[in-house]
C-alpha cells in the first residue's frame, strides 16, 4: 500500500510504501473491545470507608435479664444505642436504620479493569490504523469529503511546527479546517496527529478537537474515540517507522 507525502504548504511531495499493518484486516468488534479495555484502565476505584455506619456504642442485648435489655419492653430487638442508666437510644448499625451501615456497599478491592490478552490488542491496533486508511470510512466519521488521499503522511518538518498558527497554515492548505470547525461548534474530536517527537504537541493542543500523540504512545483509543474507528489521522513521516516496530516483535 503507497501513500502520497505532502509538505506543510500541502503540495503532493513523493509516494512511500507503508506497512503490512495498514491493510490489516478491518474489524470494529475488535476496536470496540480494546478501547473499551483502555478506558477501564482510567477507571477510579471506588468503596466506602470500611468502619461507615459501624462506629458508634450501638448493640444488641437479647438476654432478658442483662443490664439494659430490650427484651419484654416493646421494642425492635435491634441494636440501640447505649445511654446512661442502662437506657436505650436509637437504632443503629443495622442497614435498614437511620445513619446505618450499607448492605452491600462497592468495594475499592474490586476488579474493574478488562484485560486484553496483548497480541489481540496489537490486532486492534492494526485493525484501527486500517480504518484511518479507508476512505469511506473516515469521511462517514467526519461526515464531510476528505478531498486528499488517505492516510494523511507529512513531511518530517510537520512535527517541528511551534505555533498554533503554523499548524492552521497546514490544515487549510490540507481543506481541513471544516473539520475543526465542526469540532469547535460540537466539542467532538477532529483530527489525530501522529509524530516521532513532541514538537508540535503545544502548537497543536490550541487547536479544536486535535490530539497529539507519539508513535510509540500511540493507542487505539486514539484512532477510535468512543469505540468508533476511522479519526482523521495524520502521520508524521519519521513515525511510519515507528508504529511498523510495534509489531515487529
Amino acid at each position: 500500500m503507497k501513500a502520497t507525502v505532502y509538505s506543510i504548504e500541502g503540495k503532493a511531495l513523493k509516494q512511500i510504501d507503508l506497512p503490512a499493518i495498514f491493510e490489516s484486516p478491518r474489524r470494529d468488534d475488535l476496536v470496540k473491545r480494546a478501547v473499551l479495555s483502555e478506558e477501564s484502565k482510567g477507571y477510579q476505584p471506588k468503596g466506602n470507608y470500611r468502619l461507615a455506619g459501624l462506629e458508634t456504642s450501638a448493640r444488641y442485648r437479647g438476654r432478658k435479664d442483662d443490664f439494659g435489655s430490650g427484651k419484654n419492653k416493646g421494642i425492635p430487638h435491634l441494636p440501640h444505642e447505649v445511654l446512661p442508666g442502662g437506657q436505650l437510644g436509637k437504632v443503629k448499625r443495622v442497614p435498614h436504620a437511620v445513619k446505618g451501615r450499607r448492605a452491600h456497599p462497592p468495594k475499592p478491592q474490586k476488579i474493574i479493569v478488562e484485560f486484553i490478552n496483548k497480541k489481540e490488542h496489537l490486532k486492534a491496533l492494526a485493525s484501527a490504523l486500517s480504518f484511518s486508511a479507508d476512505r469511506d470510512t473516515v469521511c462517514k466519521r467526519a461526515n464531510t469529503d476528505i478531498g486528499i488521499s488517505l492516510p494523511i503522511v507529512m513531511e518530517p518538518g510537520f512535527e517541528k511546527l511551534v505555533k498554533a498558527r503554523d499548524v492552521m497554515k497546514v490544515m487549510t492548505a490540507l481543506n481541513l479546517v471544516k473539520l475543526l470547525d465542526k469540532a469547535k461548534r460540537n466539542g467532538t474530536k477532529s483530527a489525530l496527529i501522529v509524530v516521532s517527537a513532541s514538537g508540535i504537541t503545544k502548537a497543536a493542543a490550541n487547536l479544536p478537537g486535535v490530539d497529539v500523540v507519539r508513535a510509540s504512545d500511540l493507542s487505539v483509543k486514539d484512532l477510535a474515540p468512543g469505540t468508533h474507528p476511522g479519526r482523521l489521522t495524520m502521520f508524521s513521516e519519521n513515525a511510519i517507522p515507528e508504529i511498523a516496530k510495534r509489531f515487529s516483535v
